[in-house]
């Protein structure tokens, strides 16, 4: 495994190199103290695993990881930290784990064996060995899991369901169990919430069990996790195949259509998770930006209807939003049905001043001149 580490600190980075240097399997490729240098060595050389400090000087560990993972998709990324509340913000760029310093020689050689497993489980399904025991998550637009021999996970109780939604939504990073009780029992006096944390659990890990993921759910020194090795969950998975896609072009067409259709509503949309509000909103975001930028290319390729149904899907989730009915107007006013278009115009018009006592702004009454 070819490891690259990235850390201003002179004392971290030997300290690294000499704990790597003992792993067999691992070959250290690069250690640098900026960012630029490690991003033009990872485009002319192959690396596996990079460990980034969160704070690398003046520049940014999180920045440096997406944009590393822009030239190489499959880079597994270890986020170092001085601060264990930095591990929280590393998370939107799903590292395969994060470390707080100093490191200890077990605690690095779990993470290289966990990368070497991931490594070694993804050339097996390269080479065509289909993985037979994965579980299949479903999160937007509903929550549902299921494995290819048992079909669906039947939930033991609706606590120890949306507990396995809540340490997915973490994506794999431990949780400490006091932040757990106070998110999922918001209500309950603390030991009462800690004896039925414990059967949440054990519910789980149950139904789990039954499909062949007795260990994904993890405990250890007061903190939860799941393992996300085995699974396939749909909105981390959307998140990703996202952010490779930063430009939309004839090559990539099809696979961002393909892409857009997977996002089949709101995150856990049929069910009430208060802690998973943030996180809702944050992938609807998500979607409305990488959708806009479909609509606008389809539009450009004069695809006027595959391009209008995406806008009515951004507006339909928030119908006073300018901006994708700026979209919107421009799609059905390119397709010359002037009838159509009054009637969106007078519709949205309507919809403005009897909910929010507004009329549209002077570039949304521009934009529908323009196509009369």
């Amino acid at each position: 495994m070819k490891v690259l580490i990235v850390d201003d600190e002179p004392a971290m980075l030997l300290a690294m190199k000499r704990l790597l240097s003992n792993m067999e399997g691992v070959e250290l490729v690069g250690s640098f103290q900026n960012a630029e240098d490690a991003l033009d060595f990872i485009r002319d050389s192959e690396v596996d695993l990079a460990f980034l400090d969160i704070q690398i000087a003046a520049d940014n560990g999180l920045e440096l990881a997406r944009s590393l993972r822009s030239v190489r998709a499959e880079l597994e990324i270890v986020f170092t930290t001085s601060h264990a509340e930095f591990a929280i913000q590393a998370y939107d760029v799903y590292p395969l784990d994060y470390m707080v310093k100093p490191i200890s020689r077990m605690r690095l050689a779990q993470t290289i064996n966990r990368a070497s497993s991931r490594r070694n489980a993804s050339s097996s399904s390269d080479g065509g060995d289909l993985l037979l025991n994965r579980l299949t998550v479903r999160g937007l637009g509903c929550f549902e899991a299921s494995s290819k021999q048992l079909g669906a996970v039947k939930w033991i109780s609706k606590k120890s369901m949306e507990l396995f939604a809540y340490l997915l939504v973490n994506r794999g990073r431990s949780v400490a169990k006091i932040r757990v009780l106070e998110d999922i029992f918001p209500e309950m006096p603390l030991k009462n919430a800690e004896v039925y944390l414990h059967t949440a659990v054990y519910q789980l890990r149950k139904a789990l069990s039954l499909h062949g993921f007795k260990e994904m759910v993890t405990s250890a020194q007061e903190q939860y996790r799941v393992d996300l090795d085995q699974a396939d969950v749909d909105f981390i998975r959307f998140e990703q195949a996202v952010g490779a896609l930063s430009e939309i072009h004839a090559a990539n067409e099809a696979e961002a259509i393909t892409l857009e259709k997977q996002f089949a509503g709101e995150l856990f949309e049929d069910k009430s998770f208060v802690w998973a509000a943030v996180e809702r909103e944050r992938l609807m975001i998500l979607y409305d930006a990488f959708a806009k930028r479909l609509a606008s290319w389809l539009l450009d390729q004069r695809r006027y209807r595959e391009a209008a149904h995406i806008a009515r899907k951004m507006v339909s989730h928030n119908e006073f939003e300018e901006e994708s009915n700026l979209l919107l107007l421009n799609i059905v006013g390119a397709m010359g049905d002037r009838q159509s278009l009054q009637h969106y115009y007078e519709r949205y018009t309507q919809l403005l001043l009897q909910e929010l006592g507004l009329q549209p702004s002077e570039k949304f009454r521009e934009l529908y001149k323009q196509h009369v």
